[in-house]
């Protein structure tokens, strides 16, 4: 049995992404460097053989994944699992994923609104947790993204986040540049109508 063998196994087997940490835990008998060689022959493999899935470092760890251009064949088969998010929800979470550390209070300035429904909601998903409480007079608590949120949305770290020129971008429509109209009269020595 190889090693790639063995870390293909345990990462098939989990439920989320496995950290080269936590390999490292279960695979004692086995050097860090070489489960880091495991992983990149894996990843290549998977790569390679352009199959129905591949391995994919997210949330701080690695998981197998659908390859995104079979989504939809997968969710013909996967139709309930998808998770759907209201505007004040998603609205919310990306002030908290930009913003984090960051308090309720902090959100409900930004959004213009009460968020403790939305929050509620978010922990319940563990999409968001309490990172502590701010040292501040009412001892509020702190908020950030959790490794479930990377997870859902197939994010490495938070450094993978869009950039706010990125997220621009895509609300812009195409800008095309104006060109100046050919003359219609000569074209090639021969005029037009002769």
């Amino acid at each position: 049995m190889t090693l790639t063998a063995i870390v293909e196994s345990i990462i098939f087997a989990a439920d989320s992404p496995l950290s080269i940490d936590r390999m490292a835990d279960l695979l004692q008998e086995y050097q860090r460097v070489d489960i880091k060689a495991a992983l990149s022959e894996l990843e290549e493999l998977h790569q390679g053989r352009a199959g129905g899935f591949h391995l994919v470092e997210v949330g701080g760890g690695w998981q197998f994944r659908t390859r995104p251009e079979l989504q939809e064949y997968v969710l013909r088969q996967v139709r309930s699992k998808a998770v759907k998010f209201s505007p004040s929800a998603l609205e919310t979470l990306a002030i908290i994923a930009y913003r984090q550390p960051v308090t309720r209070i902090e959100v409900e300035h930004l959004r213009g609104v009460d968020c403790g429904g939305v929050l509620k909601t978010l922990l319940e998903k563990k999409l968001v947790r309490i990172l502590g409480k701010k040292d501040i007079p009412g001892r509020p608590l702190i908020y950030g993204t959790s490794r479930e949120f990377l997870e859902v949305f197939g994010l490495k770290d938070l450094k993978s986040l869009p950039t706010l020129k990125e997220i621009q971008a895509l609300g812009e429509e195409p800008h095309f540049e104006q060109q100046e109209e050919l003359p219609l009269g000569k074209t090639d020595g021969v005029v037009e109508g002769e």
